[in-house]
């Protein structure tokens, strides 16, 4: 089977889950013998540093020519049997899709956050869920400036939806949207994306570590963006009451240095330990007697959690959007209500107290991860999506007496 993956990365400066998940399923796919034709684009080129060049950028991201062309003749060159898209903001664009369905070839797209029917992509706005332009219309992101707190670039994002929705190009071009969990199934559907377009497939871990022994770090562990919406500042109220347990935090963000005053101020037992190398901060993991994840928004699928499962870590999770349906209660972690530093506290004490349950924790969650996330059984289930649709298109080209040529 030859796969046509598409994908653009972020910037470098900015790293994304999203560029993380590419390349793990086109490693994944390339150890099982596929043949993989890449179309890539990085964000590190775009120079937005004069104003025409904004423009061209927001007008190219709603349709791109270039990508449409690129798109064509790479599809015509090697005449692949599946298209797969990852995220195509903002210089591959939506053209691309088209152009593949153009060519008879059946389009698969990962929808790794809400941009399709939020102008701001998370369902968010000032740190909190937000789903007015799911219930009204588009123009509520543009009265509340939701993306990047501009009207002009998010009238960009506005534009790109609705020339994109009055082209057809994701009812009628994408046989199959790859969602992350049934939470975010279920946003779609509500914005009118039915439900046979929508297959769900959680994200996998490449390389996972062994599990971890537990115990000998003695310590509760944050890793994660230092951010509003990641309910750090909750966490830390959490901890006036959590002294006599230690609290490392690893990653940055634009609140690091009020985590640091607030730390030092009221003298919490909280240290920072920054950005970490992936080996180091699966070792932070394995010695971790619990893993807090306290967003406050509708994450997509965080590779935290993926991450604590296989090093045999609980987490403490927010009951809220997809955590609420990753997380097991009382199997792989413990749920508390998002924003209550109180129901925090109390979790964590009650684990933290408990050392034979949180043993029994550590087991169940490498084990609920080898039979759900492991990366053989991710691989099988994005194949059989890919046959499904290759014969999706194969049927409607003999009900229309057309011939689609088997490759495979």
């Amino acid at each position: 089977m030859k796969i046509l993956l598409a994908h653009n990365f972020y910037r470098s400066s900015a790293p994304s889950g999203e560029d993380t998940v590419y390349r793990t399923e086109r490693r994944l796919l390339e150890e099982q013998g596929y043949e993989i034709i890449p179309y890539e684009r990085y964000n590190d080129d775009i120079d937005d540093s004069i104003v025409s060049n904004r423009v061209r950028l927001a007008r190219d991201g709603a349709w791109s020519r270039q990508s449409y062309d690129d798109l064509t003749a790479l599809v015509g060159k090697f005449k692949p049997d599946v298209a797969h898209f990852h995220n195509t903001f903002p210089l591959i664009s939506p053209s691309a899709i088209t152009a593949c369905r153009n060519a008879g070839i059946p389009v698969v797209q990962t929808l790794h956050n809400f941009r399709l029917i939020c102008p701001q992509a998370m369902l968010l706005r000032e740190g909190r869920p937000c789903e007015r332009c799911l219930r009204g219309t588009l123009g509520n992101a543009l009265l509340y400036r939701c993306y990047r707190s501009s009207f002009a670039a998010t009238l960009a994002q506005v534009w790109t939806q609705l020339y994109n929705r009055y082209r057809g190009t994701y009812r009628n071009n994408v046989s199959r949207f790859i969602v992350l969990t049934n939470f975010a199934a279920k946003k779609f559907m509500h914005a009118g994306y039915p439900s046979r377009q929508m297959s769900v497939l959680s994200n996998t871990l490449l390389d996972s570590p062994p599990a971890g022994n537990g115990n000998d770090g003695d310590y509760v562990l944050y890793v994660g963006r230092l951010s509003h919406e990641k309910g750090v500042l909750t966490m830390l109220n959490a901890w006036s009451s959590l002294n006599n347990i230690p609290l490392k935090i690893v990653g940055d963000g634009p609140l690091r240095k009020k985590l640091e005053q607030i730390v030092h101020e009221n003298n919490l037992n909280i240290e920072f330990w920054g950005c970490l190398g992936k080996q180091d901060v699966f070792k932070a993991i394995q010695r971790a007697l619990i893993q807090v994840v306290p967003s406050e928004w509708y994450e997509g699928f965080p590779n935290v959690l993926l991450e604590a499962m296989a090093c045999g870590t609980p987490v403490v999770a927010s009951r809220i959007g997809s955590l609420d349906e990753i997380v097991l209660d009382g199997i792989t972690g413990i749920k508390f209500s998002p924003g209550n530093a109180g129901d925090l506290a109390a979790a964590v004490k009650g684990l933290v107290n408990e050392p034979e349950k949180l043993a029994s924790m550590r087991i169940s969650a490498r084990d609920h991860f080898e039979r759900k996330y492991a990366p053989s059984g991710h691989v099988a289930q994005l194949v059989e999506i890919y046959r499904d649709v290759i014969l999706e298109m194969k049927k409607k080209a003999v009900g229309h007496g057309t011939s689609v040529p088997s490759r495979y």
